[in-house]
């Protein structure tokens, strides 16, 4: 990944956006070709060295039945959006400037380990289910569902682990423009209802950073 100084990522950075992934895109290169699927997943920073991300896919799915060549590969996005040149302030100023997309991403690298085991994939089913009903009014449990249906489903689902070896990680949020400029990315952004990524924009910004 191509990363420019200003949009490098610290690893508290990155561990806040792993923590709060929901769902990325896995990636493997295997003898046939590059394989991926975009699933839900979980990061363990407890398994591995440096963490785990952690999911499942369905069992008819065959990427978990190819072995990757080398490592294997989960983008993770963080806020993006469109960043109108209106929003700058050089724009009255000389008008030498263009659009451009913000974004947070992180590059996962890993072993990918295949989890066949009913135990392993429930307890799963289980921490995913719990992340995700956790703020409803009325939560969802896994064992609200029949268990004879319950087991037919984890049969259908083979877990995954990816084995986290390196991470490369990028913040794009207009760090690279004068202040005046980010004070009307903050502001243009807020106005049009983005808040999270005008918020995102505000936390990032140089000048922010005592």
């Amino acid at each position: 990944m191509y990363i420019p100084a200003s949009f490098a990522v610290d690893q508290e950075s990155v561990t806040e956006l792993l923590a709060g992934l929901g769902a990325a895109d896995l990636i493997t290169v295997t003898d046939e070709g590059l394989l991926a699927t975009f699933l839900p997943l979980l990061y363990d920073p407890d398994l591995g060295e440096h963490g785990s991300l952690i999911g499942h896919l369905a069992r008819n799915n065959d990427q978990w039945q190819r072995t990757p060549i080398g490592e294997a590969l989960v983008i993770a996005h963080g806020v993006d959006g469109y960043v109108s040149p209106s929003y700058y302030a050089s724009k009255a100023e000389h008008g030498r400037v263009v659009p451009t997309w913000n974004y947070v991403t992180a590059h996962v690298y890993g072993e990918l380990i295949v989890h066949d085991d009913p135990e392993w994939v429930e307890g799963l089913v289980r921490r995913l289910t719990d992340e995700h009903e956790a703020d409803r009014e009325h939560p969802w449990s896994v064992d609200d569902a029949p268990e004879a249906y319950l087991a037919g489903q984890l049969r259908a689902i083979v877990g995954v682990e990816l084995r986290i070896s390196r991470v490369e990680a990028k913040a794009k949020l207009s760090q690279n423009r004068p202040s005046a400029d980010i004070d009307g990315v903050v502001e243009g952004l807020a106005r049009s209802g983005e808040a999270e990524h005008s918020q995102a924009v505000q936390a990032a910004r140089p000048d922010a950073k005592g």
